[in-house]
C-alpha cells in the first residue's frame, strides 16, 4: 500500500487542489452505466463494460470519448447529443442511488480549511455534472467550500494540457510550487506536472494499475492529517 508520509515537504502546500470528479466522489462506474443507458436510447449497439471504459478513460473528456470510439467504429454520432443525455442519465443514477466520497476526502477537506489553506478543483468537467456531483454529495461537502471551482468553459484546451491548472493557481493566488494537487488519472495528472504542481495520483477502480507520471507519488489514501498540526495565519 502507498501512504505518503505526513511531511510531504518542508513546508505544507498553501493550496490544495483536487483535479477530477474522480478524485472527490465514487462516480466511475456510474458515469459509464450512463453512457450505456445514453446509448441505448440513441439507437446505438453500444455497451461500455468495465473493461472498455478503463481503456477509453485514456480520453479525460467525455464527449470527446463518444467521439473517438464512434471514429473507431466508423460510425456517425451526435456527440454533443450523446453527452446530454449521459449527463441526464448520471443524473438520474445519483438520485437512486446516491453518491458516496472517495474515502479520506471529507478529512483532507476540512483539515486543510481549518488550517487556512486555500481549496481549488480543477475539473473541465461541465457546470451540469459538477451540479449533480455536489447535489448527490451534499451537505458533506458543499461547492461553497472550495475558493475556486472550474470547469470546460474555463478553457480551449482540456488535460493533459495544463491550462485549468494555471487558471485554477491564478485565481486561488499561489504560486506553483505552493500548491498540492491530487489526481486519479495519468492524463489527468500529466496536466497539473505539466504545470509544475507536486502531484499525488489518487486512482480509483477503472485507473489502478496504470502508471502515473515520473515523479507523481501513488497513495491508496490520502494523507490527511498533512494539514492536521496547521493554525490559520493571524
Amino acid at each position: 500500500m502507498n501512504t505518503p508520509a505526513k511531511d510531504t515537504a518542508t513546508m505544507p502546500p498553501k493550496a490544495l487542489i483536487f483535479g477530477s470528479i474522480g478524485t472527490l466522489a465514487e462516480i466511475t462506474d456510474l458515469e459509464r452505466r450512463a453512457f450505456n443507458a445514453a446509448f441505448d436510447e440513441h439507437g446505438l449497439d453500444w455497451t461500455w463494460d468495465e473493461e472498455t471504459y478503463a481503456d477509453l478513460l485514456t480520453e479525460p473528456d467525455g464527449e470527446r470519448r463518444i467521439e473517438q470510439y464512434a471514429a473507431q467504429h466508423d460510425t456517425e454520432v451526435d456527440a454533443m447529443s450523446l453527452h446530454a443525455s449521459t449527463i441526464k442519465h448520471l443524473s438520474c443514477l445519483v438520485d437512486d442511488e446516491g453518491l458516496r466520497a472517495r474515502p479520506g476526502v471529507y478529512e483532507m477537506v476540512s483539515n486543510a480549511k481549518k488550517a487556512g489553506v486555500a481549496l481549488g478543483f480543477a475539473t473541465t468537467a461541465s457546470p451540469d455534472t459538477l451540479t449533480l456531483m455536489f447535489s448527490g454529495l451534499f451537505p458533506d461537502l458543499p461547492r461553497s467550500v472550495f475558493d475556486y471551482i472550474g470547469s470546460h468553459e474555463d478553457v480551449t484546451r482540456n488535460k493533459p494540457a495544463p491550462d485549468i491548472y494555471e487558471v485554477t493557481l491564478k485565481e486561488l493566488g499561489v504560486a506553483a510550487g505552493d500548491a498540492l494537487a491530487i489526481e486519479d488519472t495519468p492524463e489527468a495528472a500529466r496536466a497539473a506536472v505539466a504545470a509544475g504542481i507536486e502531484t499525488l495520483g489518487f486512482a480509483h477502480s477503472f485507473s489502478t494499475g496504470r502508471s502515473f507520471p515520473d515523479g507523481v507519488e501513488e497513495v491508496d489514501i490520502l494523507p490527511v492529517d498533512i494539514f492536521a498540526d496547521e493554525t490559520p495565519a493571524a
